[in-house]
């Protein structure tokens, strides 16, 4: 693992929102990093502005792809980046999904805001190896019908007869006719079984807690569902101590961790 950037060309990029891209990228030249897994993220670094710990969104041979909200000097740079410029990239970072452990049981995924793209690869991976999995269900919530990410690709999930797809809105807009409200109402509502569930929750850390208790509420053992946390994180290997939670350094013991470990920690107003 490099403690330099290595360099990564913009080879592809996509507007998703108002101010949301994905870029892919792909090495400028030998060298390389290991294989991403689903969860993990990237440092990357826009020359001139500074780094940010950005998850993947897919994964593609050696090219890595990313979706980046511009809230920032370091993403909006980021988000600016065309085909052919460069990007320092270091990683991979932090645990994953549990992958292996929902091998044989039924797949929940919820989903909130910017938290789908760094579920992306775990859907990408489930359906790649369908008749591993039971039942596979993804619930998703955006704050408007402008903030939805992957728009033609939600729609093409919800289209598979082997998948369970359910979007809703906070506030919707004008010709929005699907499902306003929070994304636990969605938990709330779907079908699920929980003694074969295993589920993965990413999004804003209000909406995950009140996700996972929705879960929970549902009769899931806090041992199956998971969180993917976010703190500041600056050097991705625990040394800073800049995303320490309690006795978590996010970027080394996250940014996946279980809702059981994860939920006394985040119930602590001061951390």
């Amino acid at each position: 693992m490099p403690d330099l950037p290595v360099p990564y060309a913009v080879t592809g990029r996509r507007r998703e929102t108002h101010d949301t891209w994905t870029l892919r990228l792909e090495p400028a030249g030998d060298a390389s990093l290991p294989a991403f897994s689903p969860g993990q993220f990237a440092m990357l670094y826009a020359f001139g502005a500074g780094e940010a710990p950005i998850s993947i969104s897919a994964m593609d041979g050696v090219a890595l792809v990313h979706t980046i909200r511009a809230v920032g000097a370091v993403t909006r740079a980021l988000c600016a980046a065309g085909a052919g410029d460069l990007l320092g990239v270091r990683g991979p970072f932090g645990h994953p999904w549990p992958l292996e452990a929902a091998v044989g049981r039924d797949v929940v995924l919820v989903a909130g805001g910017l938290g789908l793209p760094p579920l992306r690869p775990v859907l990408a991976a489930v359906l790649a190896a369908r008749q591993r999995f039971g039942n596979v269900t993804l619930l998703y919530g955006a704050r408007t019908p402008a903030d939805i990410v992957f728009g033609d690709e939600l729609a093409r999930w919800a289209g598979r007869a082997d998948l369970q797809v359910a979007v809703t809105v906070d506030a919707p807009a004008a010709g929005w006719d699907g499902r306003v409200g929070l994304v636990t109402r969605l938990v709330e509502d779907a079908e699920l079984d929980p003694g074969r569930s295993v589920a993965m929750v990413c999004g804003p850390e209000p909406m995950m807690r009140f996700g996972a208790a929705a879960l929970l509420e549902r009769r899931l053992a806090p041992a199956d569902v998971w969180l993917s946390l976010e703190r500041s994180m600056v050097c991705g290997i625990g040394h800073c101590g800049h995303c320490q939670l309690g006795p978590l350094f996010v970027c080394k013991d996250g940014p996946v961790v279980r809702h059981d470990v994860a939920e006394p920690l985040l119930a602590v107003a001061e951390l």
